[in-house]
């Protein structure tokens, strides 16, 4: 009979001590509370959690939800998976892992273990990129090691684990790697797997072993020469990143995983809605308001909230960024942010300049689309609506300058007064440059019509974090004093109006970023910007002296001032000098498609769909 080791006995007497359940947010008469929430017996359990106490809990509630991820980990390598249920831990020896009478110093999982594990996976579709990881498993190159690097939840261990189901078990292993291991213990181990005749080695969370980034050489160097196939993955893929900077130069082979486009999100999810995608688009968790439902409980769940989407900053991408730093090149090379790091304010500074673009995002709609008139076709379309029904809009009735200024004095930053090391350019500049590497952002350049420069454009490549992040600002926005004069209703449709302006906006970061993403080589897509009004893309051919004009509503409704600027003559006519023959001029909208006065007007969720057969 097998028995737990001493490792999952420590383990399961801490997870004893912790408070079971997750952690909810609920709206009491105005107020958010915390409630930690739980099942019993089929029955669900719910607590208030006391504002003194929130910090604790939560902390508790995550530590609990590391420590059942390791027992799990401990019970598949000891072949006991089936075993747990619940606290129903069964007890075994301590020793060494052991796989077929060879025993290892980490976490190998071989065999019946490693099918159980696969069986997990089974019910998911595949993600594009694995056709990227099939053909590396089936090449015949040598020295070279598979790294799969992308933000939390966007499908990693999937992938590694689907690719593990179509290879023989005899010639596979999974090792999990620990922060408590070491290089030199996994080369030991690699050594044993060698002389086993394994071929296959999926080596996930190898960015833990502290010293992996500076010793990495040695897995393609050694080993993947001997033509052992080598793939590697982590939490902090800033660590994978790196290492191909030195020790993996020239020697690793790449996939991303961090963009996940609509078309592949409403593939794997079957949710074949934009605004589904605005909300909730980033990571393959699918996005849910119903948190009664047990289900969706898990803290996994995609940008529920503004709290969800700190939380996915924090743990997914401050601290990938600030422990790849640390093992990388000894800690020698945090640059500018060692000041920041030493005092324990690099986290809070990646958090804060996320939040600062997504500020600048929010401002930029409300002086481009809430304040003109002339580029905000929303008051006029309300209007009209309103007038059909006999009645007034109200935002007819605001005093727009009054309240952009204050929304403006709300949204501006200030420095804290017990931030230490103050921000200055050469932080943004650093940790901007670790965002894009990350994937997490990427710039589209806007070009004017009447110069050769162009204007930064930074996009976000997972929408949700965007779109809850800005939500939540236009929330408490509403709740200040100045708004209080309005009635509800007003309130209301204000903040409808801010909310439907950012998901126009994003619509057109979401389609410039897909289009960019998916041009073949001698094609380039942009804005393009004129002294008055704008086209939202341009889509060039260069070899041919081409464009396509493009403008993007998020709209079902077809109107003349959608397409006013692509019947501009002098509009036009500029951008045939400067760029070549215009060969057709699209509005992409919700609606169907269909044609007015000459300009096709196509539906943009299946534009963003067709995207994927020029790849």
């Amino acid at each position: 009979m097998s028995i737990e080791s001493s490792r999952m006995s420590e383990l399961r007497a801490e997870i004893e001590l912790l408070p079971k359940g997750n952690i909810t947010y609920k709206n009491i008469r105005g107020k958010r509370r915390m409630y930690l929430q739980w099942y019993e017996d089929g029955i669900k359990k719910s607590v208030y959690v006391k504002k003194a106490d929130e910090d604790d809990i939560e902390a508790k509630v995550n530590r609990r939800k590391e420590l059942e991820r390791e027992l799990r980990v401990e019970a598949y390598v000891a072949g006991l998976s089936g075993a747990l249920r619940d606290n129903d831990f069964l007890q075994e020896e301590k020793g060494s892992y052991s796989n077929n009478d060879v025993s290892f110093e980490m976490r190998v999982v071989r065999y019946d273990s490693l099918a159980a594990m696969c069986k997990g996976v089974e019910k998911y579709d595949r993600r594009e990129c694995f056709e990227l990881l099939d053909r590396y498993l089936g090449s015949d190159t040598y020295g070279k090691v598979c790294l799969i690097y992308g933000l939390r939840r966007t499908g990693k261990t999937t992938l590694v684990l689907q690719a593990i189901s179509d290879l023989p078990l005899d010639e596979t292993a999974y090792i999990k790697a620990l922060s408590t291991d070491t290089m030199a213990m996994l080369n030991r181990d690699l050594r044993k797997l060698e002389e086993l005749r394994v071929k296959y080695v999926f080596i996930d969370e190898v960015t833990l072993i502290s010293d992996f980034i500076d010793s990495a050489s040695l897995l393609s160097d050694v080993y993947s020469m001997t033509g052992m196939k080598i793939i590697l993955s982590g939490t902090d893929s800033l660590g994978l990143i790196l290492s191909t900077d030195d020790e993996l130069y020239d020697r690793s082979f790449t996939i991303h995983t961090t963009f996940i486009p609509f078309r592949e999100y409403s593939r794997l999810l079957g949710k074949n809605d934009i605004d589904e995608y605005i909300r909730y688009g980033g990571t393959l968790r699918a996005g849910e308001t119903n948190f009664d439902d047990n289900d969706l409980m898990d803290e996994g769940a995609s940008f529920r909230d503004d709290e969800s989407a700190r939380r996915y900053i924090d743990t997914a991408i401050a601290r990938n960024i600030q422990h790849s730093l640390a093992c990388y090149k000894s800690g020698g090379h945090f640059r500018h942010l060692l000041d920041l790091y030493e005092n324990g304010e690099l986290t809070g500074a990646i958090n804060r300049i996320i939040e600062d673009m997504n500020h600048r995002f929010l401002l930029s709609v409300l002086e481009k689309d809430f304040v003109s008139h002339d580029l905000g076709s929303a008051r006029q379309i309300d209007r009209k609506k309103k007038a059909l029904e006999g009645k007034e809009s109200v935002l007819d009735h605001i005093d727009e300058l009054t309240v952009v200024n204050k929304l403006r004095e709300i949204l501006d930053i200030k420095n804290s007064d017990e931030r230490i090391v103050p921000l200055d350019r050469n932080h943004v500049a650093e940790i901007k440059e670790y965002l894009y590497l990350l994937d997490l952002i990427m710039n589209c350049e806007s070009e004017s019509i009447e110069g050769m420069g162009t204007e930064e454009r930074i996009l976000f490549t997972q929408p949700g974090m965007r779109y809850c992040q800005a939500q939540a600002l236009v929330f408490s926005l509403m709740k200040d004093e100045i708004f209080s004069l309005v009635s509800a209703r007003e309130r209301g449709e204000i903040c409808d109006r801010i909310l439907g302006d950012v998901r126009g906006r994003m619509l057109e970061e979401i389609v410039l970023l897909e289009t960019v993403k998916t041009l073949p080589a001698g094609q380039r897509a942009f804005k393009l910007v004129f002294p008055m009004g704008e086209f939202d893309m341009v889509i060039l051919d260069e070899q041919n002296y081409a464009i396509r004009l493009y403008e993007i509503k998020h709209s079902e409704q077809i109107d003349s001032h959608q397409y006013r600027h692509l019947v501009n003559k002098d509009m036009c006519q500029k951008a045939e000098f400067k760029y070549g023959t215009i060969l057709d001029k699209t509005v992409l909208y919700r609606g169907t498609d269909t044609e007015v006065n000459g300009i096709k007007y196509r539906n943009v969720e299946k534009y963003l769909m067709e995207l994927g057969a020029r790849r």
